[in-house]
């Protein structure tokens, strides 16, 4: 079984965390930000993985600290959890229906950080998170994880659903990309054979 386990401890936040990538969709989430726990809490559900966070962030500051620290220690639990990468599919992609929202993200485990972003949002709040801070989330991610990833809404009309669909790709998406073949177990998933 991947595990990995990630403390991260800054004058701003305390994050600790826990994945196993072959779980059950069990999660214990615990950020400050009901909104953000139930982003988490979903794309555990979806991606089939274990996952534990807890953090303590300068909530009387700002939220951004938080959700920004969050998506680097959620991207340092799959890059220890994932190992050297032999075997595994690498890239994934989902398209999710929410309600009245499209939305679709790809995403490749390749080593090289990159985002494109957009969730077509335009209220400042969705429930309690400031929305703006979920591109910090995935940036924070994609760096630590050695990923790419672009997520876009296509259409929608409430923020809440865009937001949920997306974090729905993101999970199914990565369930498939960390998901290993097993006729390709013994290679690294890359002509430079090296990730």
């Amino acid at each position: 079984m991947r595990t990995a386990a990630v403390e991260r401890i800054t004058r701003e936040t305390q994050i600790r965390g826990k994945l196993k990538i072959e779980g059950r969709g069990r999660y214990d989430i615990s950020t400050g930000i009901r909104f953000l726990d139930h982003m988490l809490e979903l794309f555990a559900r979806h991606g089939g993985f274990d996952l534990t966070l807890h953090a303590a962030g300068d909530l009387d500051v700002d939220q951004h600290h938080t959700v920004e620290d969050c998506g680097i220690v959620l991207g340092q639990l799959f890059s220890k959890a994932l190992g050297d990468r032999k075997g595994i599919n690498r890239a994934g992609y989902f398209v999710m229906p929410m309600d009245e929202t499209l939305a679709v993200v790809a995403v490749d485990l390749g080593g090289r950080p990159a985002l494109v972003y957009q969730d077509r949002v335009r209220v400042r709040y969705v429930g309690d998170l400031q929305a703006e801070l979920v591109h910090d989330f995935f940036d924070g991610f994609v760096v630590h994880a050695g990923a790419n990833l672009h997520a876009k809404v296509l259409y929608g009309r409430s923020s809440h659903h865009k937001l949920e669909a997306i974090f729905k790709c993101f999970a199914r998406a990565m369930r498939f990309a960390c998901s290993k073949d097993k006729r390709l177990k013994d290679q690294l998933p890359s002509t430079k054979e090296l990730l």
